[in-house]
C-alpha cells in the first residue's frame, strides 16, 4: 500500500521528514504547500509531486491519506480539523498550536473523526530515551533537571512572543515532554524568565531569553528545566534524573548512569526521524496504532506545561497546568 502524504509547510522541519520518508518505500509525497512559494516547488520537484501556496486549495485538489504539518505554532489555522473532517491522518510537528484553545479543536477533530495522529516529539524515539527508561525500570524518582542552553535560532517568527511564545513553548517543550514520557504527567508550574540581551542587538525581539521553571509531577516528583537562548554557541540539552540507586544523564547521543562505586555511559545511535516516520507511515499502512509514542491528545498535555508556565512568569505565582 502506498501512503499519499501531503505537506502544509516545507521549511527545516519538513526536509527532516522528507529525507526520512524518502527511505520509506510505502510513503509517496505528492503534495507540497509553503506561503513561500520556492519551498513547495523545491519539494514538489523532488518527489514529482504538486506544489500549493494553499493548504485549502492542495486539500480540495488532492487525494490524501497523510497530511504532515509543519508551521510555526501561530500558523496553525484549521488545515488539521479540515484534514481530519476529510479522514485524512495527521502528523503534527511540536509544539501543536500557540493556544490551548487550538490545540483543543484540533484534539476533538482528530477524536471525532478517528483519524491517526502523531506529533514529532523525536526525543521519544531516540535510543538514549529507551536506555533511559530500562534503567529506570522499577526505580523511585526524586528529582529531575532539564537543559535547553544555547543560541537564538535564525527564523524572524522565532523571536517573537505572540507567534512562538517563546523558548520555553517551542524549543524547551522537548525537555519538557521528556521529562512526561520517562517520569509521568506535570501538574504545576513556577517559572522565572527575564530578558538578559541587553544590547537589544536582535529585531523585533521580545521573547524571554533566560528562564528556569520548578516543576511538580502528578506522582509527588520535582524538579526544574532550565533554558537559555541566550548564547553565541550551542551548549548543553538534556535531561537528569535522580533515584536513590542511580543517577540518569541523558543526552544527543549518551546515557551515563552513576550508581555507588560505578559510573556507566553508553554511546547509542539512532535517527529518531526516520522512527517516528516509519512508525507513523507503518500504523497507517496495518490500523495498528499503539507504536505511536506521541499522540496529539498526549501532545497537547506538553502544550499545556508550557502555557502554564508562561502564566506563571505574568502572575509571578504557581500555575496548576490546565487538564
Amino acid at each position: 500500500m502506498s501512503v499519499r502524504i501531503g505537506f502544509f509547510g516545507c521549511g527545516g522541519i519538513a526536509n527532516a521528514h522528507f529525507n526520512a520518508l524518502a527511505r520509506i518505500p510505502e510513503a509517496k509525497p505528492v503534495a507540497f504547500c509553503d506561503i513561500d512559494a520556492s519551498r513547495a516547488e523545491s519539494a514538489a520537484q523532488r518527489f514529482g509531486g504538486r506544489a500549493y501556496t494553499d493548504w485549502k486549495q492542495m486539500l480540495d485538489s488532492e487525494q490524501l491519506d497523510a497530511l504532515y504539518v509543519c508551521v510555526p505554532p501561530h500558523a496553525h489555522v484549521g488545515a488539521e480539523e479540515a484534514a481530519a473532517e476529510k479522514g485524512i491522518h495527521l502528523f503534527v510537528e511540536k509544539p501543536v498550536a500557540r493556544t490551548l484553545e487550538k490545540a483543543k479543536a484540533i484534539e476533538q477533530a482528530i477524536a471525532k473523526n478517528g483519524v491517526i495522529s502523531s506529533v514529532g516529539y523525536h526525543f521519544r524515539y531516540m535510543a538514549t530515551t529507551a536506555k533511559a527508561r530500562e534503567l529506570l525500570e522499577g526505580k523511585t524518582v526524586g528529582m529531575v533537571t532539564g537543559w535547553w542552553m544555547g543560541g537564538m535560532p535564525g527564523v524572524a517568527w522565532w523571536r517573537v512572543m505572540d507567534q512562538s511564545g517563546g523558548q520555553f513553548v517551542e524549543q524547551t517543550t522537548h525537555i519538557v515532554d521528556l521529562a512526561r514520557y520517562l517520569v509521568g504527567d506535570i501538574v504545576e508550574v513556577y517559572a522565572l524568565m527575564t530578558n538578559r540581551r541587553l544590547d537589544k542587538e536582535v529585531e523585533n525581539y521580545s521573547v524571554y531569553d533566560v528562564g528556569t521553571v520548578a516543576v511538580k509531577f502528578a506522582n509527588g516528583v520535582i524538579g526544574a528545566i532550565h533554558n537559555t537562548c541566550l548564547l553565541n554557541m550551542g551548549w548543553r540539552v538534556g535531561l537528569d534524573i535522580v533515584t536513590p540507586d542511580i543517577v540518569i544523564e541523558t543526552d544527543w547521543g549518551s546515557v551515563k548512569a552513576t550508581e555507588p562505586g560505578k559510573v556507566t555511559t553508553y554511546h547509542l545511535s539512532s535517527d529518531p526521524y526516520l522512527e517516528e516516520n516509519k512508525t507513523f507511515i507503518q500504523a497507517i499502512v496495518t490500523g495498528d496504532r499503539s507504536g505511536i509514542r506521541s499522540t496529539y491528545a498526549d501532545a497537547v498535555k506538553s502544550l499545556a506545561v508550557t502555557l502554564a508556565a508562561n502564566e506563571s512568569v505574568l502572575t509571578g505565582q504557581p500555575v496548576k497546568v490546565a487538564g
